[in-house]
């Protein structure tokens, strides 16, 4: 019994000594810091001793402290403080912080959201300048382990660029699920499956004439249209409709009502496409060599209706935001298997974007204004090719 009270006075008295020991040590700290001036060599060896007590205690009890960015820090971080470990396995990229917004100006905003002004310059800017390369065709087919698509990662570096306006998490980006879900149009069907329209019409290319849809990207899906129809056997509509004239920014808004009425009146569709041309810098161009044949890259988009600084966006609600992704991204594999470098990482961005129609809703980035209209025609090819893998064989 005596050795027991021994030993528990003894540890409350370490105990006591400890806290005494770092009380006395911060304020020494403290008072260090206000005069660096008059010490004895007996003081510098006394705070020497002290900051290396200091730095033992505050890294076992206040590990956060003493955190830094290198790899060593952070495996010990990890290993002491497992909410550290936590937020490292479900953290969430970069993004930036934006004002509130009403309904109308983020509609106005999706209207022009898919091209990037430079506020110092004025000029339209790449969204991915590291795949502005031509790259030459191969005709082996590239393949993917469901190891390496399993890994959010790698998956998001690989075939994705997030918006900084918003944020995706491994729970919406799970490779597995989206290759699951199964994209074929249904068999035997009377009507049109397929729907081709142009949210902005007015998108022309280099060699344009204004005025003139067929030179514009109105005439791409034309091409895509007769391609899918003569070569594929695939039921389209293709809708020439304009949305932006003298008004672009309500170009989404004044869409809608449009294309909710033509679904209504075709309900054998299941595909929507909302075919564009993106815009970048005037120096930019976004070329591919594909079959030997020089086109314009493509780039899917999807819209989230969610943005860091308004979260889940309920007037923009898309109850079919998971189809969506799946869609694109079993689209995207194909182009990466079949075309490698013929389409861009798929580009994820806050708002809807009138992606809410069907689950299996697709909105393309066709080249830019730098590219030719035959450019951008001839990729036409490999995207139909890429549609039929998906949602016929």
């Amino acid at each position: 019994m005596g050795r027991k009270i021994g030993k528990n006075y003894k540890s409350k008295a370490m105990g006591l000594l400890l806290g005494i020991l770092i009380v006395g040590i911060v304020i020494t700290g403290i008072r260090s810091t206000k005069s660096e001036e008059n010490h004895t060599l007996g003081d510098l060896i006394l705070s020497h001793f002290e900051k290396g007590i200091y730095d033992r205690i505050v890294k076992t009890f206040m590990p956060v402290l003493t955190y830094d960015e290198t790899e060593g820090s952070r495996e010990y971080l990890g290993a002491v403080l497992p909410i550290y470990s936590y937020m490292k396995i479900n953290e969430v990229y970069d993004t930036a912080k934006e004002s509130e917004l009403t309904y109308e100006m983020i509609r106005a905003k999706e209207a022009a959201d898919e091209n990037h002004v430079d506020e110092k310059t004025g000029e339209l800017v790449s969204q991915n300048k590291d795949q502005e390369t031509e790259k030459k065709s191969q005709k082996s087919v590239v393949s993917f382990s469901k190891e390496k698509l399993s890994d959010f990662d790698y998956l998001r570096q690989n075939f994705y660029t997030v918006d900084r306006t918003t944020t995706i998490t491994s729970d919406r980006l799970n490779a597995k699920k989206m290759l699951e879900k199964d994209m074929h149009l249904a068999k035997n069907v009377e009507g049109p499956q397929v729907l081709i329209y142009h949210t902005h019409s007015q998108e022309g290319y280099a060699d344009s004439t204004p005025g003139d849809l067929n030179t514009s990207v109105v005439g791409v899906g034309e091409y895509l249209a007769q391609l899918l129809k003569e070569k594929y056997e695939i039921k389209v509509l293709h809708h020439t409709g304009t949305y932006d004239v003298n008004d672009r920014d309500h170009a989404y808004s004044n869409a809608e009502s449009a294309i909710q009425k033509i679904l209504e009146e075709n309900p054998t569709i299941e595909v929507v496409i909302d075919l564009h041309r993106d815009g970048v810098a005037e120096g930019t161009r976004l070329v591919t060599k594909q079959d030997g044949k020089q086109m314009a890259s493509i780039m899917f988009f999807n819209g989230l209706s969610h943005t860091t600084a308004l979260g889940d966006i309920s007037y923009l609600e898309n109850p079919y935001i998971q189809d969506n992704l799946a869609f694109s991204f079993q689209l995207q594999l194909k182009a990466a298997e079949h075309y490698p470098g013929f389409a861009r990482p798929i580009y994820l961005k806050g708002y809807r974007y009138n992606m809410h129609f069907k689950p299996k809703s697709l909105l393309v980035e066709v080249g830019a204004q730098t590219n030719t209209l035959e450019e951008a025609k001839n990729s036409m090819v490999p995207l139909a090719d890429i549609l039929n893998k998906v949602i016929m064989e």
